[in-house]
C-alpha cells in the first residue's frame, strides 16, 4: 500500500568531529507504509531520527517532514512541525502513576491551552480522541488503569496511542520492541502496521530483529557505516543483503537481544 510522501532524507551527511555518522543518506517513508531501518550499532539509525526531529542539523542535504524542510525551521515553525511527529521509544516513557488515558492525553499537550494542562481538564473531544486511540491499539478496557500495572507490551501500545493522539500523520519508532519478549514484540509490530494501513500514517521504525522487519515492513532500508547499503522490499533482503548490512554473522544481534541503538 503506497501513499503520498510523508518524510524523507535527500543526500544527508552529518559528521561529529572526525566521525561520519551519515554519508549522503537518502530514504523515503510514505503514508500507509511501515519503513524499517536496519543496521548494526553505530550504523547511523539514531542520527536519522535526530535529523528528522531537527535535534541535529545535517551538514548537507535536505530533511523533509510533511512537505516542510524541517532542517531549516526555527522557533514556532519548528515547534509546530515537531507536533506532527509522534515518537515511540525503546523505553515507554510513560508516567507510571497516571492512567493509560492520561498518558495518551499527554499527546495533546501541544494543542491544549496551558490552563487546561495545569488543571488536567482536557476538552471532552480530546478525551474522546484518547479513548479512540486506545481502542485502536486494543487497550480500551484498560483506559483507566495505572500505566505501571500494565505489561511491557501494553505500555508500548499506550505509547503508540499517545503518538496517534498527536494527529500528525508520522510516527517515528526508535527500537520500539528491543526490551520486549518475542510475543509482545510481535503484537507491537502488528499494531504499528495496522495503524499505518488503517489510518494512512507513515511509520519509520528502527529494528535489530531482521525477521520482524521482513514480516512487518513494507520497505527495508539497511545502513552500515552511515551509508545506505540496501533499500527495497522485504523479500529482496536476502543473504547477500544481510551480509552488506551486517558483515560477518557475529555482528548481527540475535533475535530478542537488546543492543545499543546506532
Amino acid at each position: 500500500m503506497s501513499g503520498e510522501l510523508a518524510l524523507g532524507l535527500d543526500r544527508v551527511s552529518k559528521r561529529f568531529g572526525t566521525v561520519v555518522a551519515l554519508d549522503e543518506v537518502s530514504l523515503r517513508a510514505r503514508a500507509g507504509e511501515v519503513t524499517v531501518l536496519l543496521g548494526p550499532s553505530g550504523a547511523g539509525k539514531s542520527t536519522v531520527f535526530r535529523c528528522l526531529t531537527a535535534l541535529e542539523r545535517p551538514d548537507s542535504g535536505e530533511v523533509v517532514v510533511r512537505g516542510a524542510r524541517i532542517d531549516r525551521l526555527q522557533g514556532r515553525a519548528l515547534r509546530d512541525a515537531r507536533r506532527a511527529i509522534g515518537l515511540v521509544f525503546q523505553q515507554h516513557n510513560l508516567v507510571g502513576r497516571l492512567s493509560a488515558i492520561d498518558n495518551v492525553l499527554s499527546g495533546r499537550l501541544g494543542a491544549t491551552p496551558t490552563w487546561r494542562v495545569l488543571a488536567r481538564r482536557f476538552a471532552p473531544a480530546d478525551r474522546q480522541l484518547a479513548l479512540e486511540c486506545l481502542d485502536r491499539v486494543g487497550l480500551l478496557e484498560r483506559a483507566y488503569e495505572r500505566a505501571d500495572r500494565l505489561s511491557g507490551g501494553q505500555q508500548q501500545r499506550v505509547a503508540i496511542a499517545r503518538a496517534l493522539a498527536q494527529r500528525g500523520g508520522v510516527v517515528l519508532a526508535d527500537e520500539p520492541v528491543a526490551s520486549l519478549d518475542p510475543e509482545s514484540a510481535e503484537h507491537v509490530m502488528r499494531t504499528l502496521r495496522t495503524i499505518a494501513r488503517s489510518s494512512g500514517v507513515a511509520v519509520l521504525c528502527s529494528l535489530h530483529q531482521v525477521e520482524l522487519a521482513r514480516r512487518f515492513g513494507d520497505v527495508l532500508v539497511g545502513l552500515r557505516g552511515g551509508r545506505v547499503v540496501f533499500a527495497g522490499a522485504p523479500e529482496a533482503f536476502d543473504e547477500g543483503a544481510r551480509g552488506r548490512v551486517y558483515g560477518g554473522r557475529g555482528e548481527e544481534a540475535e533475535l530478542g537481544e537488546a543492543v545499543e541503538v546506532g
